[in-house]
């Protein structure tokens, strides 16, 4: 976890496709830790063939149930059909001319938004917004808890700690 902290954790993502895969981890992980997350990610990356968008989108009921087998992975038939569901609605923005970084990062301007250093809440009215937002384009596992955790991960929001040493680095 420190690793993680250290190194990517609130480090701004501005890949479409990176920003995408971890709103998927995010989704695997409500109701669960982020740690066991992490020690699971590279096996969730391998099964869902690198999370390339186009590649999982194709994913069938045969594809659901050999996800379904997979110890390495979580075993949620809700959310692997929201991640295949999610590629779709990740697709068909694209397809109508939204990039998914480009709307991810208009809803800070460009750059992300900086936390008072003091309290990291668990959700804002901003991933409100973001979560209304993604359900409207047809993304499942996005509410607004879900939403804001990934906006921190992805550098959206800074809210690292004064004390911290990513603080003065933000």
């Amino acid at each position: 976890m420190q690793t993680y902290h250290d190194t990517e954790w609130g480090v701004p993502e501005r890949d479409s496709r990176a920003l995408w895969e971890k709103l998927q981890l995010d989704g695997f992980q409500a109701g669960l830790s982020w740690s066991t997350i992490l020690k699971k990610r590279d096996a969730f990356r391998e099964v869902f063939r690198g999370f390339d968008p186009e590649t999982v989108a194709r994913f069938d009921a045969s594809d659901v149930e050999r996800l379904l087998g997979d110890a390495r992975i979580i075993r949620s038939r809700a959310k692997i059909e929201a991640t295949i569901g999610n590629a779709r609605a990740y697709l068909a923005m694209l397809d109508a001319g939204e990039d998914f970084a480009d709307f991810c990062w208009a809803f800070v301007d460009g750059e992300p938004l900086k936390g008072d250093g003091v309290r990291v809440p668990a959700k804002t009215e901003l991933s409100e917004e973001v979560s209304k937002q993604l359900r409207k384009r047809g993304f499942k596992f996005v509410g607004p808890v879900i939403v804001y955790a990934w906006m921190q991960a992805c550098g959206l929001v800074d809210d690292h700690l004064k004390g911290c040493f990513r603080w003065s680095a933000s």
